[in-house]
């Protein structure tokens, strides 16, 4: 997929289509997303962020393809491969480092709010699916 699809309710797209290079993927942006704050980053090897935190949102990271390691305010550093995932307080200092020898790709998820709960309602017709215990 290269460009952005949008329909009656709903968006797709692919990082790809969203820049080239090094740095932000306004994934908000492109998707139309209003209920939080979605961005990815392709951080290149032995590039680093500084030290930041946030007024309000928590924050989720989602490691997508690379090596990211995360350091916090309170001096412990964690490292974090395809899959991981961190969750952030507003006020957490964090800063990320790519200690990898190819590009880190992550998305950050940030909000503030609460959860709402599982709000999800089967279509007329269908029947609900019941996560399994």
């Amino acid at each position: 997929m290269t460009e952005p699809a949008k329909g009656d309710g709903y968006a797709v797209a692919s990082l790809d289509s969203m820049g080239d290079g090094p740095g932000f993927r306004k994934i908000r942006r492109e998707l139309d997303v209003t209920e939080f704050g979605v961005n990815a980053i392709v951080m290149p090897p032995e590039i680093e962020s500084g030290f930041h935190f946030h007024e309000k949102q928590e924050e989720l990271y989602f490691v997508h393809a690379g090596e990211i390691e995360m350091e916090f305010g309170d001096g412990t550093t964690h490292r974090l491969g395809p899959g991981g995932l961190a969750r952030v307080d507003a006020a957490t200092h964090r800063k990320v480092r790519n200690p990898g020898d190819s590009d880190a790709v992550y998305v950050i998820v940030g909000a503030k709010g609460g959860y709402v709960g599982r709000d999800g309602q089967a279509a007329e017709g269908e029947e609900r699916v019941q996560p399994s215990s």
